[in-house]
């Protein structure tokens, strides 16, 4: 199975001045744990997690006043959309991420996260787990 049959082709895209506060609202609203940071000034895309945002607010940093600039991750891997699920759980597992933007020739196309691998990956009739507690 390829990238493309997995990802998810909601791609929020928001800007580096966009605050924390902001990101997690428009994550939240989507039920999405990753956003494309796109900086205009520079041409990069990166990408913000719920994680980063977890963990600025949990350090005691402002949602309301801190940028998603500051807590972008610009050093990303890319996947392609022929990629097969492997190669992005690959990448995924050597880098230390859960979410992948996938990229074609016109820019991001989607998200891979380790979820959408996972729910490819399990058989869909399967009985549910019964979890003891």
């Amino acid at each position: 199975m390829l990238v493309r049959d997995a990802m998810s082709t909601m791609v929020l895209t928001i800007g580096p001045a966009h605050t924390l506060r902001q990101a997690a609202r428009l994550m939240s609203a989507r039920r999405i744990g990753a956003a494309v940071v796109h900086d205009p000034d520079t041409c990069g895309l990166g990408i913000i997690t719920e994680r980063d945002i977890l963990n600025a607010v949990g350090s005691g940093q402002n949602p309301d006043t801190e940028t998603a600039s500051t807590h972008t991750t610009t050093d990303v891997v890319f996947a392609a959309p022929t990629w097969t699920l492997e190669e992005a759980a690959a990448a995924m597992t050597h880098g230390g991420f859960r979410h992948l933007i996938v990229l074609d020739d016109d820019g991001p196309v989607g998200i891979v996260s380790v979820r959408d691998i996972i729910r490819c990956w399990t058989p869909a009739r399967r009985q549910p787990v019964e979890l003891v507690g």
